[in-house]
């Protein structure tokens, strides 16, 4: 690798001064060369998308979260409302509990927040949470499964005192998920164990109408906010999903979305030597010689980014991990996505990245400013933020040399305005991909099929119960 393909391959957008190197990829001449058909169609498909296509063939609707950063893109009005009314009422709503003119009704005001969720719902507020929510107005924690341990662990925390000022946000499209469902069920018990109105504590975020909203209306929530079917689970941190949680917890959700859009409208460009969404597509397609036989391996160089793999690994595998392309043939399409964070989890896995089974590709983010104020040296010359990127830089080294490839992308800080960024870079990446390999990337039939089977597990346990109780039987014969 030179200095000039170095040069000639790296994206930089130096108006917020982020920067994509993809030179440690060899994405050759050739090679782009030979995919500008199915580079014209991706960017053809996703205009379409933005302009209120069916994108969404098999569920005939529309896929409009890059409306939400962009409301003027939307292409009626209604849609726009539907926008930003909920984005200037949430904001309202916030500024309402800050400041007590919402309270709970024992008084005081609220004081943290206890987040119900399962899948987006959750790891996009928890993402939020982790990268910028410090020191938030309101902390917040998460039910995010149907483990009772870990309900109890998170009650816990709380205590029993602390659910007097909770305000508790259940977020369900549907409102019949069950995850989602359990865990409003349990918060609910434990609010009438304590003697209090679970209602008068609870918000709720879900589709107009669903099972959530009746239950919404007939316990007298405080307030709801309405999901659009249009928006899906992994893509919705930018809908009410995300913004409630953030703008409670004192985010600057303006700024947050704007990041996004400004990574909106340069990956926009039809031009792909300067598209960093598309750059991205074409490495990922390149590796996997199209049919995802490499994984993706990510490593954030930022404790604050340490949820941004999992955040990554919903939203490719979710999209892309396919039984059938567009056209109905097999094609079990996919990208796995796995990591954690540089430099800690180097110490657990590099060793294989380097020297075993050669199966991945790397995906380093690398945070340029260390910390706010000075820092001392950790010896003469050096700081640990100097260690920091000097492992970064160390590690894609020692994986090149080894043939293993990698690309790198470089953002000034961690603030809302660049997790917007990185959060809307890979969600186009995934829309160009997608086209590429002629996938639909916003449906999920292998996880509806996965609840399917779960329900009929659940009917049989019932029925065995019942037999269980009722005749004195053998295993076998039950």
């Amino acid at each position: 690798m030179s200095w000039s393909t170095y040069a000639s391959t790296l994206i930089r957008y130096p108006q917020f001064g982020f920067s994509l190197d993809t030179s440690l990829m060899d994405l050759d001449d050739g090679f782009l060369q030979q995919m500008g058909p199915k580079i014209e169609k991706a960017f053809a498909d996703i205009a379409a998308l933005e302009e209120g296509a069916i994108a969404n063939p098999d569920e005939g609707r529309m896929v409009g979260h890059y409306w939400l950063r962009n409301p003027e893109l939307a292409p009626n009005r209604e849609l726009r409302d539907a926008i930003t009314k909920p984005l200037a009422e949430l904001k309202a709503f916030a500024e309402k509990v800050h400041t007590g003119q919402i309270k709970p009704p024992g008084g005081g005001i609220f004081q943290r927040i206890l987040l119900i969720g399962i899948g987006g719902s959750a790891l996009g507020p928890q993402l939020v949470a982790e990268a910028i929510g410090h020191n938030a107005r309101m902390p917040i924690h998460f039910f995010d499964n149907t483990d009772p341990a870990g309900i109890d662990r998170v009650l816990s925390d709380i205590g029993t005192s602390g659910l007097a000022n909770t305000l508790v946000v259940v977020i369900s499209k549907s409102g019949g998920t069950p995850e989602t469902r359990n865990g409003m069920v349990e918060a609910k018990a434990a609010y009438d164990a304590a003697g209090m109105d679970f209602g008068k504590h609870a918000v709720a975020v879900t589709g107009v109408g669903s099972k959530l909203d009746q239950t919404a209306t007939q316990q007298g929530f405080i307030a709801r906010f309405p999901m659009e079917d249009w928006v899906g689970g992994r893509t919705s941190v930018m809908s009410t999903v995300g913004l409630v949680p953030a703008a409670l917890q004192g985010i600057d959700i303006d700024a947050f979305l704007a990041g996004a859009a400004a990574i909106d409208a340069e990956t926009r460009k039809r031009d792909a030597a300067k598209n960093a969404s598309m750059r991205l597509a074409l490495a990922w397609y390149a590796a996997g010689n199209g049919k995802g036989e490499k994984d993706m391996v990510v490593l954030p160089y930022k404790d604050s980014l340490v949820l941004f793999s999992k955040y990554l690994q919903q939203l490719v595998m979710e999209s892309l991990g396919k039984e059938l392309d567009l056209d109905g043939k097999k094609v079990n399409q996919g990208i796995a996505v796995y990591g954690n964070k540089g430099s800690t989890d180097q110490h657990a896995y590099v060793q294989q990245l380097r020297d075993g089974v050669p199966n991945f590709f790397a995906t380093l983010i690398e945070v340029r400013k260390g910390r706010h104020g000075e820092s001392i040296e950790v010896e003469p010359g050096n700081s640990s933020g100097d260690y920091l990127q000097g492992f970064l830089r160390g590690t894609r080294k020692a994986l090149y040399d080894s043939g293993r490839k990698s690309v790198t992308i470089s953002i000034p800080e961690v603030t809302p305005f660049q997790l917007g960024v990185l959060i809307g870079l890979f969600e186009r990446a995934v829309s160009f991909y997608a086209s590429l390999v002629n996938i639909n990337a916003y449906h999920q039939p292998g996880v509806e099929a996965a609840k399917k089977a779960a329900a009929v597990f659940l009917d049989l346990l019932g029925a065995v119960r019942s037999r269980l109780v009722s005749e004195s039987k053998t295993a076998e014969q039950i």
